[in-house]
């Protein structure tokens, strides 16, 4: 029945997507694939990606949504409510976070409801378009509210009906706001503060531009339900215009100054003289961005999958500098509340996105992904620690010390800028203590790593994925440490990265929770959730050794041991434990809803699972599985994720999978092949040279590679270097429904391990 459902869905939006043509001036354009309401059918108990429906250009510093949910609740917009409160300026990269820095705007007709529940309107999604340059919505009474974004602000149209006063509410949310009216310049100033954990000297300055004036204005406070009328200054405020009036209104922040805020608004929305002008100037943007992979082939439901995901993976790290009036950047920042010159990128939580969101930077924003791991030791220099979760200062979630993995495999691939020598003392530092916020923030449990092998567990909270994880960041301070001449790091690290080894029980053929006395913990059940693991089981974490998949293999038994173990995580029933969550979490439910037997693709440890059939000689399988996987999980329609999107990382693995290949060990230069979805893939490179992917004969059906050339050149290994794309050239594959079993096979074609 579920199956069903999602088909029809599918289907019902592409008769959507396809029948609104109103901006579609040719063939080229790719915008018009894409929906932001991808993955929003989501709750506490249940996530199809945890998504809103986004409207802002790629990396920008702010996006704007409607909102259905309460002020300061992390669910901002679930597609199974029927009213929206305000339309809000949003940064929010996981509903489990609550967002900070918000304010929304929200017109009301007749009579003047100020208070979020009040002045709530209901509507409905036959009434809404959701595109990236591009939100509309006509509510139930009849006002249209019209979004269209730049990268720190954004235009916005009101339209009110006749029949009723036209009100326009701003509320400054929950914590410190101050709000100024200029009825003169037809303008409110102000800045505001709100979210968790948040510094009190940070304030998002803003500025809004009406192109109507007011015929009645007044603060309220959201506290007390008070309304001031004909008051210039408060926390929050309302402003009244003609009957029947379309109010367009341009907005512009900035964490700088209100300087800052008013210079980004001429400097982004100054030459726009309406609405319409902002959304097609938006559209192109999109359109060309997107255009940097060209797929050709498949049916318009990949293609909306495709684009849609392109769209989701392209928002995080989103930018959190400005230009000054030199046009020179610099930003505030929330490490040291001081203002400083260059780069500044933020919102994003490196236990996701290190995995595929990043590779994918890499490959398509060197520059930006340059200056983006550049970025992370002045984050240092600020704070005194490398960021792990950073939203928008660091807040230590999650686990694992990846930031060292952005940059070895930034250098890797050639991205060397920044002091590498820097880096390693800031890992050292990293890998050697624990910091004061959450538990990715520094090392949890870092002296008893050092000196037993192993996180123990229960004395380390989720030890035995800690110990998985350190082991392979310190991979990463290891290759960089080699790579860069640091022979004391070299030396260090290189002994740590094999402690995965220590926590691999082979009586049982899993890794195991160890505890202090060389014992592994009693009562063990592979598809326990909890425990010494982090969102997962046993079952989830073996593969978590992206480094040493030989050594894996290796310690499983060889290849055939290695392959049947993969094949039954895919055979087994999707049964659980809940273990120490004490009840069922939403990545349980999406396991079982998955159908996919213990394969939890809605969350990260297990994402890189299908690609390991490269290591141990059966890379048909790996064409196989990756292509189940994203024809089964992933849509366009609101249930088009597995589980929580996470920053972009979700998106990000279907972006890679369907170019036809994966970044299973970061930290390299390597990609492992799997399947493509298209016939045809041109990606155009920051250097201008383009990659094409030719998949001839390719379907639904004919996912297994028969043989491969590069360049006319017979390829027979599982895998790409970073430099085989980024210099240009041709993939070709053969395409057929059978499995080439003597492809790719011999040992000298397999990915990149430590063990030989």
């Amino acid at each position: 029945m579920l199956r069903t459902g999602l088909l029809l869905c599918s289907l019902l939006y592409c008769q959507f997507l396809f029948a609104d043509t109103s901006n579609v001036t040719d063939t080229t354009d790719r915008v018009r694939y894409v929906n932001t309401l991808q993955g929003t059918n989501s709750s506490f108990t249940l996530t199809r990606g945890n998504t809103y429906p986004t409207t802002a250009l790629p990396f920008g510093m702010h996006t704007w949504t409607p909102q259905t949910g309460v002020n300061g609740d992390g669910w901002k917009y679930q597609y199974e409510k029927d009213s929206i409160r305000g339309f809000q300026q949003a940064h929010q990269c996981s509903s489990w976070s609550n967002d900070y820095c918000v304010f929304s705007l929200m017109p009301v007709t007749g009579k003047l409801a100020v208070n979020q529940f009040q002045r709530a309107a209901r509507f409905s999604h036959k009434n809404e378009i959701a595109k990236p340059n591009y939100y509309k919505v006509t509510l139930d009474n009849h006002i249209t509210t019209e979004i269209a974004p730049t990268e720190r602000g954004a235009h916005l149209r009101f339209t009110f009906p006749r029949s009723g006063d036209a009100w326009l509410v701003l509320d400054g949310y929950t914590r410190i706001s101050d709000v100024k009216i200029i009825p003169a310049e037809r303008k409110i100033i102000g800045y505001i503060n709100n979210g968790q954990q948040l510094s009190r000297e940070l304030r998002s300055y803003f500025v809004l531009q009406f192109d109507q004036p007011f015929t009645a204005y007044g603060v309220w406070d959201s506290k007390t339900g008070t309304l001031t009328a004909d008051t210039l200054n408060g926390k929050n405020a309302y402003i009244k215009f003609k009957k029947g009036a379309a109010v367009q209104v341009k907005t512009a922040s900035s964490y700088i100054s209100q300087d800052q805020a008013e210079l980004n608004l001429q400097r982004e929305l100054g030459s726009f003289a309406s609405f319409d002008q902002t959304k097609n100037a938006a559209w192109k943007v999109w359109n060309d961005y997107l255009g940097k992979v060209k797929v050709e082939g498949g049916t318009p439901a990949q293609k909306a999958t495709f684009y849609s995901c392109f769209f989701r993976a392209s928002l995080f790290s989103r930018q959190f500098f400005e230009y000054d009036k030199n046009g020179l950047p610099y930003y505030y920042s929330p490490y040291d509340d001081k203002v400083h010159a260059g780069y500044l990128y933020t919102d994003t939580g490196f236990w996701d996105t290190f995995r595929a969101q990043f590779p994918l930077n890499a490959l398509l924003h060197p520059t930006m992904h340059g200056r983006y791991v550049a970025a992370l030791l002045d984050a240092y220099d600020q704070c005194g620690w490398l960021p792990a979760w950073s939203f928008p200062g660091e807040g230590g979630s999650m686990i694992g010390n990846h930031a060292i993995s952005l940059l070895a495999d930034a250098w890797a691939k050639g991205l060397h800028t920044f002091d590498p020598q820097k880096a390693l003392k800031a890992y050292l530092h990293e890998a050697t203590n624990k910091g004061p916020w959450g538990p990715a923030n520094g090392r949890d449990g870092w002296k008893e790593y050092y000196t037993l092998g192993y996180c123990p567990y229960p004395g380390v909270r989720e030890a035995t994925a800690k110990t998985l994880e350190y082991a392979y960041d310190d991979f990463c301070g290891y290759t960089l440490a080699q790579q860069t001449g640091n022979t004391f790091c070299e030396d260090v690290f290189g002994r740590q990265m094999y402690n995965y080894r220590n926590v691999y029980d082979s009586l049982t053929g899993y890794m195991r929770g160890r505890q202090a006395d060389g014992s592994f913990k009693p009562d063990f059940d592979p598809i326990e959730w909890g425990g010494p693991f982090t969102e997962g089981n046993a079952v989830h974490w073996q593969w978590s050794v992206f480094h040493d998949i030989r050594g894996l293999i290796n310690m499983m038994g060889g290849d055939s041991a290695f392959v049947h173990k993969l094949d039954t995580v895919f055979s087994s029933p999707n049964n659980f434990k809940v273990g120490t969550y004490g009840g069922p979490i939403h990545e349980m439910t999406e396991m079982v809803m998955a159908n996919m037997g213990q394969y939890a693709h809605g969350n990260q440890p297990i994402q890189h699972m299908v690609y390991l059939y490269n290591y141990a000689g059966q890379p048909w399988k790996a064409q196989y599985w990756a292509r189940a996987v994203m024809e089964k999980l992933y849509n366009a329609t609101e249930n088009g994720y597995p589980g929580d999107e996470d920053q972009g990382q979700t998106s990000s693995w279907y972006v890679l999978s369907a170019l036809g290949f994966y970044s299973v060990c970061p930290g390299t230069d390597q990609y492992v092949m799997g399947s493509p979805v298209f016939n045809k893939t041109t990606i155009t490179l920051e250097n201008g040279k383009q990659f094409v992917i030719e998949a001839n004969n390719n379907s639904s059906k004919n996912v297994y590679i028969q043989s491969a050339t590069l360049n006319g050149q017979v390829l027979t290994k599982d895998w790409l270097s970073h430099t085989d794309i980024t210099n240009g050239g041709i993939l070709h594959l053969e395409m057929s429904d059978k499995p080439a079993m003597s492809r790719g096979i011999s040992k000298s074609d397999r990915p990149f391990s430590l063990t030989k």
